[in-house]
């Protein structure tokens, strides 16, 4: 079942659901609702990697993207949708309510746009290799010529064994390359450990002592954290196991950690937040409250009670940039949105977020595969497309203050 939006310009916003049930109406207005909030909103867009930290991946190949040239010329910020976007999601299956606030996020920002606008198309794959295949299919043979989705990483892995046949943005990395004319969108934990590696190189702080609780996602950080600290002469000192939500006291082992040769320079924490609030007197009783203090995402799971996370001031760590409002210009407050969407609030924040820089890549696809380190201000973070297809994302930084989470004022210094 796929329902439909079609195309509308800034005097006619016309839009209508063909073949969906009346719970898929509701949501289109909802996201109307909140296009209507975002209606002054603009989007952040850089020809040049400007805030988002060098890396050392290629910028994107424009030889192995192929655009329909019939479009309308881009606009000069670069916007130069598709005139048919196809959005392939689990809507029915295990991952459906993943999938609920991504496309509520896609749908919010694609009835915010006030510019020209593609008529738009959902998809259900059912979480499954063979629904995506079907899905895929359909959208071609219905005339799309530019496809966002699958979501599931097998979903994925299913689409990209296959040549792409218009531009692709999938959402999810799988274990299968991205063809030409394709790209992979995540919030992968890989850019968190990265970006906290080049976030602790810029502070001088090269031998790091990591605190894992070995989940995938923290595995996942911890691996790339690593790796970009090698290319830059850095090194992951030791890493010290973290289990239960009550972790056995590691005073000696981070003490034994700070005697050791290298020292320590900076401490990784990939663990949960209530885990970090055991350990943070450790870290100060062992001599490393001083040493910057940087974790995964992880860290913000757990938390929300200022008057037990004031434990936690200080320690910085990777969000969406819609979480701390430095994305105002691209959406309207978290807190604004939350109240009208259920899909908004809580955990699916994150995921919405997503969904509304899945539209904005749909949108500045060709500007950023064809423009040598262009980026894009995001809900999520500043986005780029590197040279193997996946899409880069530097995300904001945020810390804890009195047991809030603040804004870190001196994330890109």
């Amino acid at each position: 079942m796929a329902a439909t939006a079609q195309p509308s310009n800034a005097r006619t916003r016309t839009t209508r659901a063909v073949g969906a049930p009346p719970r898929a109406l509701r949501l289109l207005a909802g996201a109307a609702l909140v296009a209507a909030l975002a209606s002054c909103a603009t989007v952040q867009t850089t020809g040049s990697a400007g805030p988002v930290a060098a890396p050392s991946e290629a910028p994107a190949a424009p030889g192995r993207w192929t655009f329909d040239d019939t479009r309308p010329a881009a606009e000069r910020d670069g916007y130069r949708p598709p005139r048919k976007l196809a959005v392939l999601l689990p809507m029915s299956g295990a991952l459906a309510t993943a999938a609920a606030p991504v496309r509520d996020g896609l749908l919010a920002g694609y009835y915010g746009e006030r510019r020209e606008r593609p008529e738009l198309a959902f998809y259900d794959t059912a979480g499954t290799a063979a629904g995506t295949a079907n899905a895929y299919s359909r959208a071609i043979a219905e005339g799309a010529d530019q496809v966002v989705g699958p979501l599931g990483r097998e979903e994925v892995d299913a689409l990209f064994h296959s040549p792409a046949q218009v531009p692709v943005i999938a959402l999810n990395r799988g274990s299968v390359q991205a063809p030409d004319n394709a790209a992979a969108f995540s919030l992968a934990p890989e850019d968190e450990g990265d970006a906290a590696a080049q976030y602790l190189l810029k502070r001088n702080a090269r031998n790091v002592l990591v605190l894992s609780n070995g989940e995938d996602a923290a595995r996942r950080s911890v691996d790339a954290l690593t790796a970009r600290l090698a290319q830059n002469g850095g090194s992951v000192v030791a890493t010290l196991a973290i289990v239960g939500d009550t972790p056995v006291d590691q005073t000696p082992a981070l003490q034994n950690a700070l005697a050791g040769g290298a020292g320590v320079d900076a401490v990784y924490l990939a663990i949960r937040g209530n885990q970090a609030r055991v350990l943070a007197p450790q870290l100060s009783v062992a001599g490393l409250a001083t040493r910057p203090r940087v974790g995964s995402s992880l860290l913000a799971q757990g938390t929300g009670k200022a008057e037990e996370d004031q434990i936690l001031d200080g320690i910085v760590f990777p969000t969406e940039s819609w979480s701390t409002g430095a994305s105002a210009r691209s959406l309207p407050p978290l807190t604004e949105v939350s109240r009208e969407l259920p899909t908004a609030r809580g955990g699916a924040a994150r995921l919405f977020a997503f969904g509304f820089d899945a539209w904005l890549l749909s949108g500045y696809l060709e500007h950023l595969a064809r423009t040598p380190d262009a980026a894009i201000g995001g809900a999520t973070g500043m986005l780029r497309i590197a040279g193997d297809g996946n899409v880069m994302r530097q995300p904001a930084w945020a810390t804890w203050r009195n047991g809030y989470v603040v804004p870190q004022a001196d994330a890109g210094g």
